[in-house]
C-alpha cells in the first residue's frame, strides 16, 4: 500500500498536468495561414538557408507575407518554384540555377610548410591567416565545405575541393564555410570557368604553382565573342557573352580553362 499510493498520486497529477498542457496549447495556440502550410509542404524540406531565411518554416512565413518571392528555395528549384507560385497566385518566375563552383586547381601549389594540425582549414589559416600554400588563392582542402554541404555535392579530391554539379542546389552553404571565401556561385548552364583564382603576377604564379593562371591574354585575344578578359592579371569569363565554344579551353597554355561538371 506505502508502495502503490505515491505512484497513484504521481499518476493523477500527471493527468491533471497533461490535461492543462492540452487546454493551454489550444487556449494558446497561434493559427498558421492555410496558405502557409501548403507552400512549406511544398518545398524541398531540406533547411538549407539556401533562401535566405532561418529554414523552411521561416521561408514560408516571408512569403506569405509577401517579403520574399516564390523562386527562393535553391534545393526545390523550378518545380518548386512553380508550385509555390500556383499556392500563391501569381505568376511563376523560377530563378536562374546556380550551382558553385571552386576556382583552384592547385594541388600542387607549393607549400609554405607541411601542416599537420587539425583536419579544418580554420585552424590552418591560423598560420598568420595564409594557410600552408604559398598560393593565397588556393583551396586548402582540408573539407570544411564538404562537411557543412547538407546535400554531399562537395569532396575533396587530390587536395582541392571539387563540386558536383550533379547534386548541387547553390544553396551557398560552401560560400559561407570556405575561410578564404574563394567558392562563388555560377550559373549552372555555364560550363567553361578558369579554374584559378590567383590574382599574382605571372612570374610569381610559375614559382608557386604549376597550374596557376599567368595572364598571358591569349585567351581573350582569340576569344570569338570577346567573353573573356584577363584583369587584374588572372583571366575572368562574361557569362553573359560566352557561346561556350571552348577555344579558350583548347589553347590555354597552362590548361586551366575547362569544361567541367558535364
Amino acid at each position: 500500500m506505502k508502495i502503490l499510493l505515491p505512484i497513484l498520486v504521481l499518476g493523477i497529477l500527471g493527468g491533471i498536468f497533461g490535461a492543462l498542457l492540452a487546454f493551454a496549447s489550444k487556449i494558446f495556440a497561434v493559427e498558421v495561414d492555410p496558405k502557409q502550410a501548403a507552400v512549406r509542404a511544398a518545398l524541398a524540406g531540406a533547411n538549407c538557408g539556401g533562401c535566405g531565411y532561418p529554414g523552411c518554416d521561416g521561408y514560408a512565413a516571408a512569403v506569405i507575407k509577401g517579403e520574399a518571392p516564390c523562386n527562393k528555395c535553391v534545393a526545390g528549384g523550378a518545380a518548386t518554384a512553380a508550385k509555390v507560385s500556383e499556392i500563391m497566385g501569381v505568376a511563376n518566375d523560377a530563378a536562374e540555377k546556380m550551382v558553385a563552383f571552386v576556382p583552384c586547381s592547385g594541388c600542387n601549389a607549393e607549400k609554405r610548410f607541411n601542416y599537420s594540425g587539425p583536419q579544418d582549414c580554420q585552424a590552418a589559416m591560423l598560420f598568420g591567416g595564409k594557410s600552408n600554400k604559398l598560393c593565397t588563392f588556393a583551396c586548402i582542402g582540408l573539407g570544411n565545405c564538404t562537411r557543412a554541404c547538407p546535400f554531399d555535392a562537395i569532396h575533396i579530391v587530390d587536395g582541392i575541393a571539387k563540386v558536383d554539379r550533379s547534386k548541387c542546389v547553390g544553396c551557398g552553404t560552401c560560400v559561407d564555410t570556405c575561410p578564404k571565401s574563394i567558392i562563388k556561385l555560377i550559373p549552372e548552364k555555364q560550363r567553361i570557368m578558369p579554374a584559378c583564382g590567383n590574382h599574382d603576377k605571372g612570374a610569381r604564379v610559375m614559382k608557386i604553382c604549376d597550374v596557376g593562371c599567368i595572364g598571358c591574354m591569349k585567351c581573350q585575344r582569340e576569344c570569338p565573342a570577346d567573353a573573356i578578359v584577363v584583369k587584374d592579371f588572372l583571366a575572368q569569363v562574361d557569362t553573359s557573352k560566352c557561346v561556350q565554344c571552348g577555344h579558350c579551353a583548347d589553347i590555354c597554355p597552362r590548361h586551366i580553362i575547362n569544361y567541367f561538371g558535364d
